[in-house]
């Protein structure tokens, strides 16, 4: 059996890590590369790099940044923010990106997947998507979760594995920055309708809610930011916390 995945995600505005509450009220938590230090001496199984106002502000992706972050860590490293074409992409893994990670930018023009896909194979495009449930429909959404489309997750999840992605990295826009708990009925159904791996985001608080989401929402790795950033939950202890649940870990 695969082992499940612990991932801290390092939400980036002008060089800093944020994080807020439902997308919005965002607050500075610290700075990117000692982070990424810190977690890769921990045991991270991975590192998520997402710069979230790259694309609202119609720019790239900082890719000095993405350099140093990369030079400071020894797992694998996946980057998203302002990624809009294959020559985008290149630069990133350049400068020591391991994967990248495409969300409005799949949705505008969903090509770009299989353009990724085919130069670079699956393993390297991870599509995020950001959706809210309204009115019993989970909605996708753009830019940072600021503009609702008039996509439903599970549909554009299907469409998304078929144009090549290898990655689906769902974040709950209701769950996000709670501490409730994951979203695993809908994560849950996601790993239900395609074959490819599914990262849960959005709601972590308690070592319990990851059991959760790997148990209930059947995911393959679950990403988190504020209960690791503020040592909430230390990494060490939640894996150890996780092999007690008899839940394959990578200790």
């Amino acid at each position: 059996m695969l082992t499940k995945r612990i991932i801290p995600c390092l939400d980036i505005k002008n060089g800093r890590i944020v994080k807020g509450v439902n997308f919005v009220d965002l607050k500075d938590a610290g700075d990117p590369v000692e982070f990424a230090k810190k977690y890769s001496k921990e045991g991270a199984d991975e590192l998520v790099f997402l710069d979230i106002s790259a694309t609202e502000e119609r720019r790239k992706t900082l890719v000095d940044l993405v350099r140093n972050v990369a030079k400071a860590i020894n797992i694998p490293f996946t980057v998203g923010g302002g990624i809009s074409s294959v020559a985008d992409v290149d630069v990133l893994l350049r400068n020591g990106a391991d994967k990248i990670s495409i969300n409005s930018s799949a949705i505008k023009n969903p090509d770009l997947i299989n353009a990724i896909a085919s130069k670079y194979g699956s393993q390297c495009v991870v599509v995020a998507i950001d959706a809210k449930k309204i009115n019993g429909e989970w909605i996708v959404h753009l830019v940072g979760g600021k503009l609702p489309t008039e996509l439903n997750l599970f549909d554009w999840a299907v469409e998304v594995e078929k144009r090549g992605a290898g990655e689906i990295l769902f974040t709950s826009m209701n769950n996000d920055g709670t501490k409730k708990g994951f979203a695993n009925e809908a994560l849950a159904q996601l790993s239900e309708i395609v074959n490819i791996p599914i990262i849960a985001s959005g709601g972590a608080g308690t070592m319990q809610h990851f059991a959760d989401t790997f148990m209930l929402g059947k995911v393959d790795a679950a990403l988190a930011a504020s209960v690791f950033h503020f040592q909430e939950i230390e990494i060490p202890e939640l894996k150890r916390y996780l092999n007690e649940k008899k839940i394959p870990i990578r200790i």
